[in-house]
């Protein structure tokens, strides 16, 4: 077989994909409720050609082929060919018609989970969720290979080397981190003031805003778009197609803010990979905390940055037209970085959001490791939230039925945001020995923050390994210490306390 005969049907089931992801998008922001039965059944019938594609005969004749003849291949060739045979061995075992079934349960299922939100009763969803861990735990023993735990073969579809030892270790680090800076922040804290951050902002006052800071942040809307969802999410279709999603609520105006800003991150990573990728599985995010750590880059790392929203604020005063003039910048600056508890993973402050991250993976893990029940998830995680945050929800809206995750199959995902945010902030503290970040985000110009980020991490798509990502970039292995280093500067500048 020659090289370009590979990486043609290699392509075709990338064009498949992209199909695939057009539905999905589709699914999340424009079909209507009553279409889900009639997608369920595309989305499967498609994701089972893809699915049988990929482990067909001709992907087996170029493995096979090029196992004796890598010599054959050029570099581009060389890289696709070890990314094609990594997923090949992951998934060549699993029928084809059973895969076809769990991507139509997926589609089922998120049809439910609109239901239960509306209903906010995990009840509307418990059966199509029991459906996917059934999957999933069928999966598995496909799936698995020298890992210790069933839960770790999950993880690995997200963080290649990820482990539940590795994350109950670097996890118990974070948290008492947090810990510590809450108890600090109880003890000696002054209060910022938040009363004018529920004033009416408009959704086309938010959209001027938003778009205008996404543009300046990087994010080309020449190759993306901003439409309306459930849950916000970016969906890349190639690098000339990354698209970006949110929610939006006028009397909350940081929601969407920064959501947009979190969705543009993931957005201009997938636009800054190298064109040499286009039409191979090496056109995407080296990893899912990789992804995230460009999401959360943006997000935290600069949206809480004081030099970029004194630079913004302006901005931001223009656009809701009136409605802050009375706000001086520094109140209004500390009022976008209060921390107190909250419910809702996505509207928590960049301080406790970790601990929303350590409650799902604690119960991910209860899940496939220890055989709960999926019945009993609504208590385990309004416990979990009472334990660790001190509030309950009074209703699944604001517990188990909030996230889109589950109902999407993406069991071991949420791992990921945490090492995000500690990628992040150790990508932040290496930019800052080449790069006075501050000084860029005061002005008028802020390339070459993306332009060193495109070179020591988008640029390589899934080329390279996340651990090797980091070092490289970096100079060592992930430290979680960079994070509660860095959420230490930012909270106790905004609660004014002397350490």
């Amino acid at each position: 077989m020659k090289e370009q005969e590979f990486l043609q049907e290699i392509k075709e089931i990338e064009l498949l994909k992209e199909a695939l992801g057009l539905l999905e998008w589709d699914s999340q922001t424009g079909m209507p409720e009553a279409s889900s039965a009639f997608r369920g059944e595309t989305v499967g019938y498609l994701s089972g050609m893809a699915f049988e594609r990929s482990v067909g005969p001709k992907i087996q004749e170029g493995l096979t082929y090029f196992d004796t003849h890598s010599d054959e291949l050029s570099e581009l060739g060389l890289a696709v060919y070890k990314k094609v045979k990594e997923e090949y061995e992951l998934n060549h075992s699993i029928p084809t018609n059973r895969m076809q079934a769990y991507n139509t349960a997926l589609t089922n299922a998120h049809n439910a989970w609109l239901q239960a939100r509306k209903s906010k009763d995990f009840a509307q969803m418990k059966n199509e969720i029991q459906t996917i861990v059934d999957f999933l735990k069928e999966f598995i023993p496909y799936w698995k290979k020298d890992e210790a735990t069933n839960y770790d073969v999950l993880l690995n579809q997200y963080e290649p080397d990820l482990s539940v030892e590795k994350l109950d270790q670097i996890f118990g680090q974070v948290k008492s981190g947090i810990m510590e800076i809450r108890a600090k922040i109880a003890e000696k804290g002054t209060i910022p003031r938040t009363d004018f951050l529920s004033r009416r902002v408009t959704k086309e006052q938010q959209r001027t805003f938003v778009i205008g800071v996404a543009e300046q942040l990087g994010y080309d809307f020449s190759r993306g778009r901003l439409d309306d969802t459930v849950h916000p999410f970016m969906l890349d279709l190639n690098r000339n197609d990354a698209r970006i999603t949110t929610r939006w609520d006028e009397l909350n105006f940081a929601m969407a803010t920064f959501g947009v800003i979190h969705e543009a991150g993931h957005g201009i990573y997938e636009q800054s990979i190298d064109p040499k990728y286009d039409h191979t599985p090496l056109s995407a995010g080296a990893s899912m905390g990789i992804h995230e750590s460009q999401s959360l880059f943006n997000e935290i790392i600069l949206g809480s940055n004081k030099h970029f929203w004194k630079k913004q604020f302006p901005f931001f005063q223009k656009c809701t037209e009136g409605t802050f003039d009375d706000i001086e910048f520094e109140t209004f600056y500390d009022s976008l970085k209060e921390t107190k508890a909250s419910l809702v993973r996505i509207e928590a402050d960049s301080l406790t959001y970790p601990l929303h991250i350590i409650i799902r993976y604690e119960i991910e893990k209860m899940i496939f490791n220890e055989g709960v029940s999926v019945a009993d998830l609504p208590q385990i995680w309004n416990d979990k939230y009472e334990e660790y945050l001190g509030i309950r929800p009074i209703n699944d809206l604001e517990g188990i039925v909030q996230d889109v995750h589950w109902s999407g199959g993406s069991f071991g995902y949420f791992p990921s945001y945490a090492l995000g945010y500690m990628y992040a902030a150790q990508l932040r503290h290496a930019m800052g020995k080449e790069i006075n970040v501050d000084a860029v985000l005061a002005s008028a110009d802020y390339s070459s923050i993306k332009d060193w980020l495109t070179k020591h991490i988008h640029q390589y798509g899934a080329s390279r390994k996340p651990n090797q990502l980091i070092l490289d970039a970096t100079g060592e292995t992930l430290n979680p210490q960079y994070l509660i280093d860095y959420m230490k500067s930012i909270y106790y500048d905004v609660y004014k306390i002397k350490e």
